[in-house]
């Protein structure tokens, strides 16, 4: 089976690549989803959020206010490493285990992983796939998304590398901003690409 990594920029589509591969029965994993998970109420991770950063980032319930250390983080690069340091080797560690143990009858399987160049983790999956949009869109849809200004959803950004350093390394690309439609076409084209790979 080959491992395929899924990245991109923050709004570039990745969610919703995932989501059309997953319609297609491709097994997946997202990393976003694994990340709140490293961090939920009773964890170890959660414990090391609190403890570097202080109980300010909790909830009133005890969960972690992951607007409030948004905030926090992306105003300030040692805290976002710092938070990257106690998320990221759990999040790696469950997608390990996750490939590790698929028991299923697919071609390859694929994990969202939106800083897998960031982190130098592309070297473990036999292929990346990047899901870009211009710059423009990225920035518009960042806006839209999370109700953000423009000088907000720029920070955001410029928190991870250029879509188009992305686009450069990757080994497939799926341009997002050219409608649904296509977007969908490229999908399919990739999911027949990597079934026929040997």
């Amino acid at each position: 089976m080959l491992r395929v990594a899924l990245t991109g920029g923050i709004a570039t589509g990745k969610s919703y690549c995932l989501a059309r591969f997953a319609a297609m029965r491709v097994p997946v994993i997202d990393a976003d989803a694994l990340a709140r998970d490293a961090v939920a109420p009773g964890t170890a991770g959660l414990r090391a959020v609190t403890a570097r950063f202080g109980t300010g980032v909790l909830n009133a319930d005890g969960s972690l206010d992951r607007a409030g250390l948004g905030r926090i983080v992306f105003a300030d690069p040692r805290a976002r490493a710092a938070l990257e340091a106690i998320v990221h080797p759990e999040v790696y560690r469950r997608i390990q285990e996750w490939f590790a143990n698929l028991r299923v009858a697919a071609r390859f399987a694929l994990a969202d992983i939106p800083l897998v160049f960031e982190t130098g983790h592309n070297h473990d999956f036999d292929q990346v796939i990047v899901a870009a949009c211009h710059p423009d869109e990225q920035l518009r849809r960042m806006m839209a998304r999370d109700h953000l200004d423009d000088a907000q959803a720029r920070v955001r950004i410029a928190a991870q590398w250029p879509i188009a350093d992305k686009v450069e390394r990757a080994d497939r690309v799926i341009w997002t901003d050219r409608g649904f439609a296509e977007t969908d076409r490229q999908v399919r084209d990739l999911f027949q690409l990597l079934n026929a790979e040997r």
